[in-house]
């Protein structure tokens, strides 16, 4: 049984239940796993509003202060190139059109540093993948 489905429960409804509870969960996991680095959460699932947008999954500030936005995919396993092969450019676009929204909002004059950081659960392994992508 791979981290994901003990994090839900072995044999609950939970361990087969939907794509939002996996979801969710592997956001738990990727948190739990930041804060052990020190990281501070700063929002959870921030969206932009109307269709189109974007999601950002963690926005976790570092003790540094640099601003950290957090991608979570979670796969059973590696296969098909694993989690973090799952970020695809369109997806990465969208994670910034959702970061710039962001900071409009919560630092329209000045923005903190910031960095785009993947957290790929593949099975049982935790990969934290730092600055996995830049804005352009």
């Amino acid at each position: 049984m791979n981290l994901l489905a003990r994090w839900l429960g072995a044999g609950s409804t939970e361990a087969s239940g939907s794509t939002k509870r996996k979801g969710d969960a592997a956001e738990s996991l990727a948190l739990l796993h930041l804060q052990s680095q020190g990281f501070k959460l700063v929002q959870r699932q921030f969206k932009t509003p109307g269709r189109g947008g974007g999601e950002i999954d963690l926005v976790m500030r570092e003790a540094s202060g640099t601003l950290v936005f957090v991608e979570v995919r979670a796969r059973k396993d590696a296969s098909a190139g694993g989690a973090a092969a799952s970020i695809t450019a369109a997806k990465q676009r969208r994670i910034v059109f959702a970061a710039r929204h962001y900071l409009q909002r919560h630092h329209p004059h000045s923005p903190p540093p910031c960095r785009f950081d993947v957290v790929a659960i593949d099975g049982d392994q935790v990969q934290w993948i730092r600055a996995a992508f830049q804005a352009e």
